[in-house]
């Protein structure tokens, strides 16, 4: 092999013809790598693409691309992000042109990934030392000491350089994926809240994914909690629904083994509780490495089981913290009611669901948050909490009150004003016993100013008092108690209505009234 010069002096490689060696086995769906040539001299293209023929790196060919000026390369590179490699002339359409290209792509494109190799006909002009110090470039090289072998080994060490550079990147991305997609599951605090931002996380962490079920194991059996895609199934449904048996066996195995599973086309990752509550999920169209790192997979997975834990035991915590307030409003409306329903929880339903509506409707959007609904439903349970001071005999008394009665009654509110305001100081941050303690004094109060016990009028009221006050008022017509009968409904309903502006604020009135309306078509339903 000679170098001869060109009409331009360049230096060209030549080479005498070698024996070939036999061609690697390829597997067709590896894609190429994209090598760009930048030079404009065309025969340097021609015998860099000859040169570089053979080259197989990680069972993958080159693709070559060619430009002939730094101004067609800014073109291709703005058509071509997965470049690996770019074999760079210096002097093209100007002494620089080729020094200017090699800042523009880390610099203006801030592509780091792609390999640089810098090859001159013309030492003098760009100096080693001048561009290795002031230039992102991987490798300098003069065409004048470039052979083919020399040029072979460049190429393949670039190459993996790219690779390499590849996987780290690749592998910071599924990093950053994780955290996002992990800390969204840490804010679920419900298990069905887990669940439902599960699949999208993990369509985040996964791409390519087609289809997704989670599932518990239940005294019934593996169950479906959720899916999605190409996997037929509901929650509530067994395995065998959606399913086929052998991979029925499957999930059941993980859960028996407590380990996780990997196939090409598809696995069942194991989300391990530590209460014992496990979870799996079965996914479909999972390509191995080329979805996604195995040990990045499985991080996730440690993840989300720690969020599904907190999940689990926030629900748990929850549960009993509504029994506990439940019980407190069942000791308070006990004495006072005739019949054996559960008029607190009702009263909770309601106010709930009458916030959300506020909300949906555009009213008071700047005080109902997420949390308010929550908040709203177990501090109305409470409101009534200090009736527990009031006589048995006033109570349920079948007759009208006399006025003195009537003002013992209403101690009620300062006893549970009082009551709940010493348990929410307990607590560091605003919660459900904040906002009870304005219930528990204003619920009585009226939109008009005529209640009591500070005779407050319109918003000066505040909103939890005065939504928990119509669900208060509504529960109370409708169930019997020692001085009464039970209203109809409709009777209870129109009542209300008249008390618009009166009693109670207006698109207060519209929201419940929606709202009691919903409720008992789902009832009839």
């Amino acid at each position: 092999m000679t170098i001869a010069q060109g009409a331009r002096g360049d230096s060209l490689i030549r080479f005498a013809k070698e024996k070939p060696a036999p061609a690697p086995t390829l597997e067709t769906s590896t894609p190429p790598w994209k090598v760009l040539i930048v030079d404009d001299d065309d025969q340097v293209h021609l015998v860099t693409r000859m040169v570089l023929a053979d080259l197989v790196v990680d069972n993958r060919r080159p693709r070559f691309i060619s430009a002939f000026s730094g101004a067609e390369a800014r073109h291709l590179l703005g058509q071509h992000n997965d470049i690996a490699v770019i074999l760079l002339d210096v002097v093209m359409e100007s002494d620089h042109a080729g020094l200017m290209l090699a800042r523009h792509v880390r610099e203006e494109l801030s592509n780091e990934r792609v390999r640089i190799i810098l090859r001159t006909g013309q030492p003098g002009q760009a100096p080693e030392r001048h561009v290795i110090d002031h230039y992102d470039i991987n490798d300098y090289r003069a065409k004048a000491d470039l052979t083919a072998e020399k040029l072979y080994t460049a190429a393949a060490t670039a190459l993996r350089s790219y690779r390499d550079i590849e996987a780290i990147d690749d592998r910071r991305r599924g990093f950053e994926r994780i955290i996002a997609a992990s800390a969204g599951l840490y804010r679920k605090k419900t298990v069905a809240a887990f669940v439902e931002a599960l699949i999208p996380a993990l369509h985040s962490v996964i791409p390519g994914m087609t289809g997704f079920l989670v599932c518990a194991d239940t005294a019934e059996g593996v169950r479906v909690v959720a899916a999605e895609g190409e996997v037929a199934a509901r929650a509530g449904d067994p395995l065998a629904v959606g399913l086929p048996p052998g991979r029925c066996r499957e999930i059941e195995g993980v859960f028996a083994d407590q380990t996780s599973v990997f196939h090409d086309g598809y696995c069942v990752i194991l989300l391990r509780s530590r209460t014992g509550a496990h979870r799996a999920a079965y996914l479909t169209g999972y390509r191995g490495a080329q979805s996604v790192d195995r040990s990045l997979l499985e991080l996730f997975c440690d993840k989300a089981a720690t969020a599904f834990d907190n999940a689990y035991l926030n629900e748990q915590v929850l549960a009993a913290q509504h029994a506990t307030v439940y019980a407190l409003g069942k000791l308070a409306d006990y004495k006072d009611e005739v019949d054996s329903g559960h008029p607190a929880l009702g009263i909770g339903t309601l106010a709930s669901r009458t916030a959300r509506r506020l909300k949906e409707t555009g009213h008071h959007v700047d005080l109902i948050d997420d949390d308010w609904f929550e908040k709203i439903e177990l501090a109305s349970i409470l409101h009534d909490v200090g009736k527990v001071a009031i006589p048995d005999a006033i109570l349920q008394k079948p007759g009208p009150l006399a006025p003195e009665e009537r003002v013992i009654i209403q101690r009620h509110v300062a006893v549970g004003t009082s009551l709940l305001r010493e348990a929410a100081a307990m607590v560091d941050r605003p919660t459900y016993l904040s906002m009870s303690v304005d219930v528990a004094r204003h619920h009585h109060e009226r939109f008009d100013g005529k209640g009591y016990p500070q005779g407050l009028a319109g918003h000066a009221i505040p909103l939890s008092a005065q939504i928990v006050a119509i669900a208060d008022v509504y529960d109370a017509l409708r169930r019997a108690r020692h001085y009464k009968k039970a209203w109809p409904r409709d009777q209870a309903m129109a009542f209300i209505r008249e008390e618009s502006g009166n009693h109670f604020a207006p698109e207060i009135v519209e929201a419940f009234l929606a709202v009691v309306t919903e409720v008992d078509s789902l009832s009839a339903a």
